[in-house]
C-alpha cells in the first residue's frame, strides 16, 4: 500500500466544488481546509503509480493553483511477502 499526504492551494471561490471533486475520487480524503483555499490531502493506493496517477487528477481539478506531495509512504502487502 501507498500513502502520501498533499497540501493542495485552491482558489477560494471554489472551495466547495473542489471538495466535492476530491471526495469522488477514489483513495483521496480531505482532511481539512481553510477558507482561503488551502487543503490538507491524502491519497492511498495499491501502486506508487496509483497514487501518482490520483496526484496527477487531483492537479487537474477545475481551481487547483498548486498541489505538493509533502510525504510518501510504502507499506509491503503482508500477504505477499510470505
Amino acid at each position: 500500500m501507498n500513502l502520501s499526504s498533499v497540501l493542495v492551494n485552491a482558489r477560494p471561490q471554489v472551495l466547495h466544488r473542489l471538495r466535492e471533486g476530491l471526495a469522488a475520487l477514489g483513495g483521496v480524503e480531505v482532511h481539512a481546509a481553510t477558507e482561503d483555499g488551502r487543503l490538507i490531502v491524502t491519497i492511498e493506493g495499491d501502486s506508487a503509480q496509483a497514487v501518482a496517477d490520483l496526484f496527477a487528477q487531483i492537479n487537474q481539478q477545475p481551481g487547483v493553483l498548486s498541489a505538493a506531495m509533502v510525504y510518501h509512504q510504502f507499506e509491503p502487502d503482508p500477504d505477499e511477502e510470505a
